[in-house]
C-alpha cells in the first residue's frame, strides 16, 4: 500500500492570511500546508481518495492523481468537504459517479450543499460537464469493502460532531479527533503506520493537543506516527526535533509505503 498526504494543515491552512509569523513566512517547503487529504493506493491497485478539502485541485496536480475509485469522507467540515467540485475531472475521466462514502451526517450534508454532485437528475447540459457523485452511508464499526482494501470506519468525537477515523490494513487515519475512545485505540492497534491530528500544545475543546496525541500515538504503538492538521505555530524542523522516536509531524506531499 501507498499513502500520500495530500494536505496536512488546519483549517486556516499555512501560511494563514493576513499572519506575519516565521512559519508562515518560512522558506522552509515542509511549512506550507493546505488543509487535510489522504489518498491511497492498495497493492491491488484500488485508489482512495480521502476528503476533498478546498486546494483539492492544486493537491491532486502536485501528487498526479488523476483517478480514484472512491471517496472516504471523515465527516462535514468545509475544510473537509468543499472541494468536492475538483472531483469533477476524476468523475469525467472515470466515465461516471465516483462512489462517495460517509456518515449519514456528511451526506445529509453534501446533499444540502452541492445536490448538483449527487443527486443522479441533476443533469449537465449537452456538451458540459459537472462533477458526480453516488452516496454511500457507513457506520463506524462496520467494515466495507471498495475493491481489495477492507476499510473499517471508527467513530472518535470532534466537539459537535462524530468524525469517521478509518483503518485500512495496515494504515489508520484520524483526523480533527478530541479524544480517542478506548475502543478505538484497540482497533487500531497492529498499524504500522498511523496518521493522527495534533493541533496546539495546549488543550484544546475539539482536538488532541501535541502532548495528547503523543500519549495517544504511544498508547497504540504504530511503527510510525505522523502527526497532521497543524498549525502556524509549529515550524516543521522545530516539532520534529521535539518529538519522541517514531512520531514526527506529517507535511504536503508526504509519501510512504506498508507492506501487506
Amino acid at each position: 500500500m501507498i499513502v500520500t498526504l495530500l494536505g496536512t494543515g488546519t483549517s486556516f491552512g499555512v501560511p494563514q492570511v493576513g499572519c506575519g509569523c516565521a512559519v508562515c513566512h518560512s522558506d522552509d517547503p515542509r511549512d506550507r500546508r493546505s488543509r487535510c487529504a489522504a489518498f491511497v493506493r492498495t497493492a491491488g491497485g484500488t485508489r482512495l481518495l480521502i476528503d476533498t478539502p478546498p486546494e483539492l485541485r492544486l493537491q491532486l496536480v502536485a501528487a498526479r492523481i488523476n483517478a480514484a475509485d472512491a471517496v472516504l469522507y471523515t465527516h462535514e467540515h468545509a475544510d473537509h468537504i468543499h472541494g468536492i467540485d475538483d472531483l469533477r475531472a476524476l468523475s469525467v475521466r472515470n466515465g461516471g459517479a465516483l462512489p462517495l462514502y460517509g456518515s449519514r451526517e456528511t451526506l445529509d450534508t453534501l446533499r444540502a450543499r452541492f445536490p448538483y454532485v449527487v443527486d443522479p437528475s441533476m443533469r449537465p447540459l449537452p456538451g458540459t460537464t459537472k462533477p458526480e457523485g453516488t452516496l454511500h452511508e457507513v457506520h463506524a464499526g462496520e467494515r466495507f469493502v471498495v475493491g481489495d482494501a477492507e476499510i473499517l470506519p471508527l467513530a472518535v468525537p470532534h466537539g459537535r460532531v462524530t468524525v469517521l477515523a478509518y483503518r485500512i490494513g495496515r494504515f489508520g487515519y484520524v483526523t480533527d479527533a478530541k479524544s480517542l475512545p478506548a475502543e478505538v485505540i484497540e482497533a487500531l492497534r497492529g498499524v504500522d503506520v498511523l496518521v493522527l491530528n495534533a493541533l496546539f500544545r495546549t488543550p484544546h475543546p475539539t482536538h488532541l493537543s501535541i502532548p495528547e496525541a503523543v500519549a495517544v500515538a504511544q498508547t497504540i504503538g504504530a511503527r510510525q506516527t505522523y502527526f497532521t492538521h497543524l498549525t502556524h505555530d509549529h515550524g516543521h524542523a522545530a516539532l520534529a526535533a521535539e518529538l519522541p522516536d517514531g512520531i514526527a509531524p506529517a507535511y504536503d506531499g508526504l509519501e510512504f509505503t506498508i507492506a501487506d
